[in-house]
């Protein structure tokens, strides 16, 4: 049996996240703050909404940021959503520079609009996500999923990767492209909301916990 635990930060609502994991198959999920039992998991979920600088302070407050840097060093898979994945980053430029987990190289900057008479900020829609030509989605949280699958939004800054390869999917906006899914070894994120993406987000969660079975068992 694996434990798969959310951070519990005070900053966003995660019961979509728990009944998610639990309707895709996930034996034990905890809600958690504590170090030993986060440390102990076999996968993390990092969520949040809101500021970047909000986030950061929370995650400060009970040290948090140094425990869910331990357990990135352990190997073990990480996943962050919405402004979770947005935390990974090495800072934000969102209400002045922040830094932040630096698990990724790269910052958030604010999403452009090129045409925004039609398409405003915060990006709140469905959107598709697309497949880079240089990184397959095999074995990885998107795995099984087709090209131009779609997901639920919602934000107005973006991730901005200093690797290309860490890129797992991208999607358009106001006909800006910006990275929508990311990867460095065991740590995903996600800039939509696959625990409100219907049928195809399921998918990617039941990919998480697949992904933590495999990594508990050695695979």
């Amino acid at each position: 049996m694996s434990q798969v635990t959310i951070v519990d930060y005070g900053v966003g609502n995660v019961r979509s996240i728990i009944n998610a994991l639990e309707k895709v198959g996930a034996t034990s999920v905890v809600v958690s703050n504590d170090k030993e039992t986060i440390l102990n998991s076999d996968g993390v979920v990092l969520p949040g909404v809101g500021a970047f600088s909000h986030g950061m302070a929370k995650l400060k407050e009970n040290g948090l940021d140094a425990v869910i840097k331990d357990y990135a060093g352990m190997n073990k898979p990480l996943l962050g959503i919405c402004l979770g994945m947005q935390m990974l980053f090495s800072e934000s430029e969102e209400f002045g520079l922040t830094l932040g987990l630096d698990l990724i190289e790269g910052k958030i900057q604010k999403l452009k609009t090129l045409n925004p008479g039609y398409e405003k900020l915060p990006h709140v829609s469905w959107n598709e996500i697309a497949q880079p030509d240089a990184q397959a989605w095999d074995n990885t949280i998107l795995d099984g999923l087709n090209d131009k699958a779609n997901m639920y939004f919602v934000h107005t800054f973006a991730a901005s990767p200093l690797h290309e390869e860490h890129i797992l999917s991208t999607t358009e906006y106001s006909d800006y492209v910006f990275c929508s899914t990311v990867k460095k070894g065991n740590i995903y994120g996600c800039q939509f909301h696959p625990e409100k993406s219907a049928v195809e987000g399921l998918s990617i969660m039941k990919n998480f916990v697949k992904i933590c079975e495999e990594s508990k068992n050695g695979k």
